[in-house]
């Protein structure tokens, strides 16, 4: 007994230290990783793709330029949408702020009356904002554009990866054959070939559900009379792509804009229904209709990858890291000495 208790923390501790020297790794080389673990996603979902297209006596080259290239043209394409559609709400903004200007003195009448803050006070906090502000525009400044610079720079890095991952898969193959065959044996082309398959169905499904939560969004705050439906539907309907933080920061602005743009509660509450309500319909039909079988990830797994990811990567580590972990799960589903933290990972039945 002692000697099993004594295996068990020798097990706990390895593991601990796995998670904590993976997370200093992956923190500080994310400059190469996010890029990276992008670009292998893509790749994951456009080798079924290329392979068939392969079949058909293209060569491996075109059939990977052909992919890339109708991804990227509907990226583009997104990127152009939501650019006109922001350039629009820009072009209204100055109205809004009119709009805004009245209410001001009524809510700086609540805060003296409810909050006690002085008049006085407010305006000192004010004007302190706008010290701040000043002393610190420029780096701000300095650090939009460097992250924008970064931005790009990771934008342009991401299909480059696709194409080698897909251009030198077999490669990739032999070497994971060469550290862990002695092992695993054929278990490796088992995992690969249902990670390929789970992720492609996956990929190919979620798209068709946020083109149809996005057009049912849009269609609510249309009914509601919201301007610019169809930039919150869609920038909405993308934002769930992080689970449960994506729709909370996503719909803020459209309630926010009912509110200040409309005449009574009833219009922002109805945003908030809207978006709820089209939620649960993306949760228990659209969902499980459109993409079938899900990743079987638990929610308590799904929750702590999304804070790690978002502290380790920011939004890409909350994005990347719920794929990531469903690869996981479907390694542990057939590696035994992973079968206690597969029992955290799968979701009950």
């Amino acid at each position: 007994m002692h000697q099993l208790n004594k295996e068990t923390r020798q097990d706990a501790i390895r593991y601990l230290q796995y998670f904590v020297y993976g997370g200093i790794i992956l923190y500080f080389g994310r400059t190469l990783f996010i890029p990276m673990f992008y670009g292998l996603l893509v790749a994951i979902v456009l080798y079924p793709v290329c392979k068939w297209l392969e079949q058909r006596r293209i060569s491996k080259t075109i059939a990977i330029l052909v992919s890339l290239s109708v991804v990227i043209v509907l990226f583009v394409a997104l990127v152009l949408l939501l650019g006109w559609q922001i350039t629009m709400f820009r072009e209204d903004l100055p109205s809004l702020v009119e709009k805004i200007k009245p209410g001001i003195p009524a809510v700086q009448q609540w805060l003296s009356d409810h909050l006690y803050l002085s008049f006085e006070a407010q305006q000192k906090f004010i004007d302190g904002m706008e010290a701040n502000v000043s002393t610190h525009i420029g780096g701000w400044a300095q650090g939009f554009v460097n992250g924008t610079v970064s931005t790009l720079f990771g934008l342009f890095l991401v299909p480059i990866y696709s194409a080698l991952f897909l251009y030198h898969r077999g490669t990739f193959v032999k070497f994971l054959h060469r550290i862990f065959s002695r092992k695993y044996g054929v278990k490796i082309d088992l995992i690969l070939q249902q990670t390929i398959n789970t992720y492609y169905r996956f990929i190919i499904g979620m798209i068709r559900v946020y083109i149809i939560v996005g057009i049912l969004n849009s269609l609510g705050l249309m009914a509601l009379g919201i301007k610019h439906a169809f930039l919150f539907g869609i920038l909405t309907a993308i934002m769930t792509i992080i689970p449960y933080v994506g729709i909370i920061v996503s719909a803020a602005l459209p309630v926010s804009i009912a509110f200040l743009t409309k005449d009574s509660i009833w219009y922002p509450l109805g945003v908030i229904a809207v978006f709820s309500f089209v939620q649960y319909l993306e949760a228990n039909v659209i969902f499980p209709k459109v993409v079938g079988a899900q990743l079987n990830v638990s929610t308590w797994a799904t929750l702590v990858v999304i804070i790690a990811g978002g502290i380790i990567w920011g939004v890409s580590g909350m994005i990347l890291f719920i794929p990531f972990v469903a690869i996981f799960k479907i390694i542990s589903d057939h590696i035994a000495e992973l079968g206690a933290v597969n029992i955290l990972l799968k979701r009950d039945t």
